[in-house]
């Protein structure tokens, strides 16, 4: 797919002998770019068999419209498209860039299951919404008229901002309170720049603040401001902060230098994307240019840490994980990108423990799969003397979040929490058992997908709504 544009740009470098090689300008080549893109989206969406039984449409959290949108652009009615993909997702862009497709949508697609291949759907709905941006068909967030009631909402991630954005279109006060400096949650320092452009996400965050948005940057709930607090603030509140909780290793020389959590080296790499001052990759604690780089986890997270340590000059980057490559948790798209890109994942291995203080090396322990555990996958066993030692100068922690003890940080005993920890709440609607508190995205679910938080957060948006109306009403009637 890279390279198809480049046989477009030989070929009107033809037609053009007096703009050869270097001295074709940049405008020129976005020009050229820009035609591929157009003719390719027609191309793809015209592949769209239409079939009576959507079952991209149904496998999509958000039930996008992708077959109407398809068609939409396949006859080159490029803003009815955009209206289309909007109107049920927030954020059409980023989904396009970031969701596993191959597991949702594209996995789907009647024309994928019939053995000719996928619609490339995600690389359509980025297109439509970027065209519209570029258009300036994206309108500004003016709601027809203000609200009273106000909202304050916990976490600048996606659910946090799709319910943000929902509320504020109907007129409704809403304030943000994140503990970055920056708002978009992982949209902004979990996921690397090469998958989202963090431009794209900043985009969407400045619509936002112009639209009435407040943004309280560099605040943590518990310390800054106190959970009643903002209940008392507000008439009421969204709990959305993603899980953020790194589960740890155990074994000899666990807690050794040169032993990193995964969201703090992505977050140094993103910063850094903006031009901040990054002292861990002046001290080269989280920087991985010539080193030996063991991530340890098979998610889309592990995924991202692999192909950013080959970005950052990495010697080797090798990816542990304890199950086959048929029972890992992450994309497979991203597990191929990953190998193209020249990472080696050693399969059915396990550390179980490290050398060194700063670490040397990764004592890992062979794997065979055994009989399935409780979710059905087949739980990995250890091989008997089955053991040798990975080299490692860099060794990242990627096994996956679990959410913080938030009853005891913001101390409320009484907020509802499940077994592992997450919130109880309503899956339909976001609400607890705590009167106006709600809560979306993993901080209920555990971690997943940006698409299930968009979907909890415009739910849980309309479920407030839907209360401030009947409240209303009520006094209207009285």
């Amino acid at each position: 797919m890279a390279k198809q544009p480049m046989l477009k740009f030989v070929t009107v470098q033809r037609d053009m002998p007096e703009k050869r090689g270097a001295e074709l300008r940049r405008e020129d080549f976005h020009e050229i770019y820009a035609e591929f893109a157009d003719a390719k989206a027609a191309e793809q969406s015209a592949r769209c068999s239409q079939c009576g039984v959507p079952y991209c449409q149904s496998h999509c959290p958000l039930h996008n419209n992708i077959p109407d949108w398809l068609r939409m652009t396949a006859t080159g009615r490029l803003k009815e498209a955009y209206e289309i993909s909007q109107a049920t997702n927030t954020f059409p862009e980023i989904c396009g860039r970031i969701c596993p497709q191959d597991r949702l949508c594209e996995g789907n697609c009647v024309i994928e299951q019939s053995g000719h291949g996928t619609v490339t759907i995600g690389a359509v709905e980025k297109y439509i919404t970027d065209t519209a941006f570029e258009k300036g068909w994206v309108e500004d967030i003016k709601p027809a008229a203000e609200r009273g009631e106000s909202v304050g909402i916990i976490g600048a991630g996606p659910g946090g901002l799709a319910a943000a954005d929902r509320l504020r279109r109907a007129g409704v006060q809403v304030t943000v309170y994140d503990r970055y400096d920056r708002s978009g949650g992982l949209l902004t320092y979990g996921i690397p720049g090469f998958k989202l452009e963090k431009d794209i996400v900043m985009r969407r965050n400045e619509q936002l603040e112009k639209g009435g948005v407040d943004f309280v940057m560099n605040c943590n709930v518990g310390e800054d401001i106190s959970f009643a607090e903002l209940r008392e603030k507000h008439d009421a509140v969204l709990i959305a902060t993603g899980v953020y909780k790194t589960r740890d290793l155990s074994g000899p020389g666990a807690g050794s230098a040169g032993i990193v959590r995964a969201i703090d080296y992505l977050t140094a790499s993103n910063k850094a994307s903006f031009g901040d001052e990054v002292a861990e990759h002046k001290d080269g604690s989280l920087w991985a240019e010539g080193k030996k780089v063991v991530v340890i986890g098979g998610g889309d997270t592990a995924m991202d840490c692999v192909r950013t340590a080959i970005r950052q000059g990495a010697t080797s980057v090798k990816c542990l994980y304890r199950r086959d490559r048929d029972n890992m948790p992450g994309s497979q798209r991203e597990v191929a990108n990953a190998e193209e890109e020249g990472v080696e994942f050693v399969w059915l291995s396990n550390p179980k423990g490290f050398h060194g203080d700063p670490v040397t090396g990764v004592v890992v322990q062979r794997m065979r799969l055994g009989q399935p555990d409780a979710t059905g996958r087949r739980s990995p066993e250890a091989i008997e003397g089955a053991e040798y030692v990975e080299e490692a100068d860099l060794v990242i922690k990627a096994l996956g979040f679990e959410p913080e003890d938030l009853p005891s940080l913001w101390e409320q005993p009484e907020l509802p929490v499940t077994r592992w920890g997450t919130i109880k709440a309503d899956f339909r609607t976001g609400a607890t058992d705590m009167d106006g508190v709600y809560a979306v995205g993993d901080i209920v679910r555990g971690a997943s997908l940006v698409v299930w938080a968009i979907k909890d957060g415009r739910d849980a948006a309309d479920a407030m709504l839907k209360r401030f109306n009947a409240a209303a009403a009520s006094v209207a009637a009285e």
